[in-house]
């Protein structure tokens, strides 16, 4: 039996249809080679199913079954048989006994958004991405946080210190709105905001109004106040920081430039992804008002910290609840301790409960029509993780129910299968089954920078293995949608970490994040990123070569006039090739070849294939792929669309001819090349 040749996954092509509705008939289906196996059966529970041979196509034949489904989640397996040989296959591919881990999975009724299938995404960090109106800068001393004054920056160039949370660059929403020419033309489908919402750091996960976008990124209309005087030890004094957050003016008009800009990045075709934190907000939340932001503004109520009749009291878990100590209680719950993060208290709360469920309405509604949440630090909501599934039960049903093409991703760590069912999460920030699993086998670095490990550098096996685990988490619709991401703002940027220096800006200095950078490992990455299955997310400020440590100094300003124009063409061109062949959108995905430094594997959909090999050594290699397992013909020929060397890279035509299946070619040391084949080669 020719175990490369098994092939099934949770496509269209294998799964139809691929997003089946409840108590829909699907049909299933599976590849073999041709005349080489005597019997497959399907495993479901304690049923068994004889498939049966429907046609042959090329090498391979393709059976199929067709099942009624219900209402709970139809968990799957094979069996294929030839003589006494016996095997099995499932989400991680073809074992030896049965796994029921690893079962493939339908979820009836569940499906993710047509739109981010494969999309082409980008995140933009906006106090770092573009300053599009200088009037609505943060000042220097316009309010204090954790103990010292906010600070403008005046030099763009500048690299983060290392308590940056304080410092700002200027870059807004206006800046975004300037520079949409240069996303569409990079090829942007999707763009993700870091929060945009009220709040007194740089990244803002500290949210202060949930209702509001801050005008600092907006608009300020209204701006009579003075900055802190000096000496100034707390904000009750901080009136232009509290008439600019305050001021319903600034307020609704920051909320209609957002609409304005959403409304402009749809006429382009692009959508926007909003960053919902929701398991903490920050010291100085109106509800909370640790900060007295709100105290001497009539028209808001009283925090939770300022009076103990405040309607926000429940929000929050008190661990002192005597009357005597209000005024300014500080015994209230703090995010990992944090207290300038208070932990939002849902448990016993169903009104902040109900208020976050308008939240997240509100937003993927009219005027603004967001098109989908990326939720922090998801799993960390509530007490108990009961309620968290509760939680982000409801919250799906009530986002999907204002607009039901919204896409609901979460930032996760570890095995995100439990969230991933179909009725919470739409899919994760593809830590796992991307991000980590790419950087230890192109660097050998982790994702940090924190680490070096040579034993994972070049690592196939480790790679495979790790790919073929995470992805089992996710069913297709999951999977399909997915954050692949090589760098954020939480982690280095990708072109530091190929200088494999394990550690940070504090130990090694802003300069030493891009020294040894190896621009051909990033191509590698790049090239990979756009062909793997999920939606290919860019960290602004990768495509043009942005280094940086880890936080803070991977939240560089992006480098307008300086870029490294080569990278950027390298993108736009990868991205085109993501965007124009079908496979790369939701085809399926097989591994060809892998061993020390080698990976090859397909992509194909029907009777496209796109093949994509990567020479991650430092050596010259001859490189033979079997093609065929992907779909293509015994023989006949494959052009080129990219190739990238460890000079830079040429999208020049070439062919490679396809004789008994394989192809053979030489790659250059840290080379990327990506193939789809031609016309038939007649060969006498």
């Amino acid at each position: 039996m020719n175990r490369n040749a098994l092939f099934c996954d949770g496509t269209w092509d294998y799964v139809f249809p691929a997003e089946p509705d409840i108590n829909e008939k699907v049909v299933l289906r599976f590849r073999t080679a041709h005349n080489d196996v005597d019997e497959v059966k399907l495993h479901t529970g304690n049923h068994v199913y004889s498939l049966w041979k429907t046609k042959t196509k090329g090498e391979f034949d393709f059976y199929e079954v067709e099942i009624q489904l219900g209402i709970e989640a139809f968990r799957y397996y094979f069996e294929i048989k030839q003589g006494s040989e016996i095997c099995y296959f499932n989400r991680y591919g073809v074992t030896n006994r049965p796994e029921e881990y690893y079962s493939f999975i339908i979820m009836p009724g569940f499906s993710t958004p047509e739109w981010a299938k494969g999309a082409v995404m980008y995140q933009i960090f906006v106090d770092r991405f573009n300053n599009g109106d200088p009037t609505n800068d943060v000042e220097d001393d316009e309010y204090i946080y954790i103990g010292a004054p906010s600070k403008k920056i005046k030099d763009w160039n500048q690299a983060p210190e290392s308590l940056d949370i304080r410092n700002f660059y200027g870059g807004d929403l206006q800046g975004v709105m300037d520079k949409l020419d240069y996303l569409q033309e990079l090829g942007i489908e999707v763009i993700y905001f870091n929060p945009l919402f009220v709040s007194p750091s740089n990244h803002k996960y500290d949210i202060q109004d949930y209702d509001y976008i801050d005008p600092h990124y907006g608009k300020i209309v209204v701006d009579e106040g003075e900055v802190l005087p000096k000496g100034a030890k707390d904000n009750i004094h901080a009136t232009k920081y509290q008439q600019r957050t305050g001021d319903i003016r600034n307020l609704e008009a920051s909320n209609q430039l957002f609409a304005q800009l959403v409304e402009e990045m749809h006429k382009r075709g692009m959508k926007v992804i909003l960053d919902g934190v929701f398991n903490h907000c920050g010291s100085f939340n109106k509800w909370m008002d640790r900060e007295r932001i709100y105290e001497p503004q009539p028209d808001y109520p009283k925090g939770a910290y300022v009076s103990a009749d405040s309607p926000y009291r429940s929000f929050f878990m008190f661990h002192d609840n005597r009357n005597e100590a209000w005024p300014y209680n500080g015994s209230y719950d703090g995010w990992w301790g944090h207290d300038t993060l208070p932990k939002l208290g849902y448990e016993d709360s169903p009104e902040l409960e109900d208020y976050i469920m308008k939240i997240g309405k509100k937003w993927v509604s009219a005027p603004y029509n967001v098109d989908g949440w990326r939720l922090d630090v998801a799993a960390d909501l509530g007490f108990s993780n009961e309620y968290n599934h509760m939680f982000w039960k409801r919250f799906r049903k009530e986002v999907k129910s204002a607009n039901p093409n919204a896409l609901i991703l979460a930032e996760h760590y570890g095995d995100p299968q439990d969230w991933l069912q179909g009725d919470e999460w739409d899919s994760v920030m593809n830590y796992d089954a991307f991000m980590e699993p790419l950087t230890w086998f192109l660097t050998g670095m982790e994702k940090h920078s924190d680490e070096q490990r040579n034993d994972l550098w070049g690592n196939a096996d480790n790679f495979v293995g790790a790919m073929k685990h995470f992805m089992s988490s996710m069913m297709t619709p999951s999977l399909q949608v997915a954050m692949n991401e090589l760098s954020n703002h939480d982690h280095s940027r990708f072109l530091t970490r190929t200088n494999r220096k394990a550690g940070r800006v504090s130990q090694y200095g802003t300069k030493a994040a891009e020294e040894g950078i190896n621009y051909a490992v990033m191509r590698e990455a790049v090239v990979m990123q756009m062909t793997w299955v999920g939606a290919p997310t860019v960290y602004y400020g990768d495509e043009v070569g942005v280094c940086g440590f880890t936080d803070p100094d991977n939240r560089r300003t992006f480098p307008w006039g300086n870029e490294n124009k080569e990278l950027l063409e390298f993108h736009k061109e990868m991205i085109r090739i993501h965007k124009t062949e079908k496979p790369l959108r939701k085809g399926s995905i097989k591994l060809l070849a892998s061993e020390e430094n080698l990976l090859a594997y397909g992509r194909f959909e029907k009777d496209d294939q796109i093949v994509v090999i990567i020479n991650n050594s430092d050596s010259l290699r001859e490189v033979t792929v079997p093609v065929w397992y992907s779909g293509i013909p015994m023989r006949g020929r494959m052009k080129r669309l990219i190739y990238s060397y460890e000079q830079g890279y040429t999208t020049d035509y070439d062919e490679y001819i396809v004789e008994d299946g394989e192809i053979v070619l030489n790659m250059g040391s840290h080379s990327a090349i990506v193939l789809k084949p031609t016309a038939a080669l007649m060969i006498e």
